[in-house]
């Protein structure tokens, strides 16, 4: 596009969403054109003139949404992700039947009908105890969430078959500017130091309900665990999770 009009898009500005919008046309992608500055065209030509040039807060704002991947020529194009099926209307009131795709612990993604208005940690910290209190406390909800977040992190990768303890836990060099998949494998390393400082016995509960989003008695099923003593593993793995992130 020799001769176009070439703008320069800032971390905090509107032109943001427009970088938006061109990168998610067919071969769109980006490329770093000197330290800190990024190209955005049209074709796979080096040659043409970016339609775009990006600063490193636009970057940054782009591996967030709407993520980027590794482009085999060089640079990076935006992640397609898979539209979510629509959900079957309410089949009873505060339920929304519909599928959600977690990983196993073999690495397969697997999809199973799921309830989409609300995830095991959520039910659970409205629950209330004998003397009326929270279930959960603060420090154990906010780790929950905490983990939960590093684990999609860790998913938007490239690798559909990535496992936690498969992934490097401690990484060196500079932390000058991390690479997109440089943050996909450091959430991944915090999602493995994370659940090990749950323990044996409450990992696979913390993992079940704070990640794959399993309900308890479900998890009880899948583990072999009795009836009711699920949600005190799960507790026990989050006051340990708490611990580990410094929360409380």
């Amino acid at each position: 596009m020799s001769g176009g009009r070439q703008e320069t898009v800032s971390g905090d500005s509107a032109l943001v969403a427009r970088a938006r919008r061109i990168l998610a046309r067919p071969g769109a992608w980006l490329g770093e054109i000197a330290p800190g500055r990024y190209g955005l065209r049209l074709t796979a030509d080096r040659r043409t003139r970016p339609i775009l040039m990006l600063e490193e807060a636009a970057f940054r704002a782009l591996v967030e949404v709407p993520g980027l991947r590794a482009r085999p020529g060089g640079g990076w194009t935006a992640r397609r992700v898979q539209a979510a099926p629509t959900p079957a209307p309410p089949a009873v009131p505060g339920r929304i039947v519909g599928e959600r795709a977690v990983m196993a612990t073999d690495g397969r993604l697997l999809t199973f009908r799921a309830n989409l208005t609300e995830s095991p940690i959520a039910w659970l910290a409205r629950r209330k105890d004998s003397e009326g209190r929270p279930w959960l406390s603060p420090a154990e909800l906010a780790a929950a969430l905490r983990l939960r977040a590093d684990a999609e992190l860790a998913r938007s990768g490239p690798s559909l078959t990535m496992r936690w303890d498969a992934l490097p836990r401690a990484r060196g060099g500079s932390a000058a500017r991390m690479e997109p998949g440089d943050r996909v494998l450091a959430a991944g390393g915090r999602v493995a130091r994370a659940l090990d400082a749950c323990g044996p016995r409450c990992r696979a509960f913390v993992e079940q309900a704070c990640i794959h989003d399993t309900a308890l008695q479900a998890a009880e099923r899948a583990l072999g665990v009795p009836r009711r003593e699920g949600k005190w593993l799960l507790k026990a793995g989050l006051q340990a999770l708490a611990k580990h992130y410094g929360i409380g």
